[in-house]
């Protein structure tokens, strides 16, 4: 295997990371945000106030992106399951 093709592939590999990753860390900050406004703006310092929230936030946007972020990942899989015999040679 050359060694182009392989920083490429950990190239691509961190790309489809980032993709995947970007709308549920994206979902917990701005939730994490908005809860550390409210808690300064109410003077209220309860840890267990933060966490909730973006667990929430988490879970739902993992459940309406779900689908595409596994046609993502099965496409990508796809390809490089598809493109190893080329690659061998």
């Amino acid at each position: 295997m050359n060694p182009d093709l392989i920083v490429s592939l950990g190239q691509k590999a961190l790309e489809m990371t980032m993709l995947l990753a970007m709308p549920v860390l994206l979902a917990t900050f701005l939730v994490g945000l908005v809860v550390s406004v409210f808690q300064a703006a109410t003077q209220i310092q309860e840890m267990t106030l933060a966490y909730i929230p973006k667990i929430v936030a988490a879970m739902v946007t993992v459940f309406l992106l779900g689908g595409w972020m596994m046609s993502k990942l099965v496409d990508f899989t796809r390809e490089i399951l598809v493109n190893i015999p080329v690659w061998i040679r």
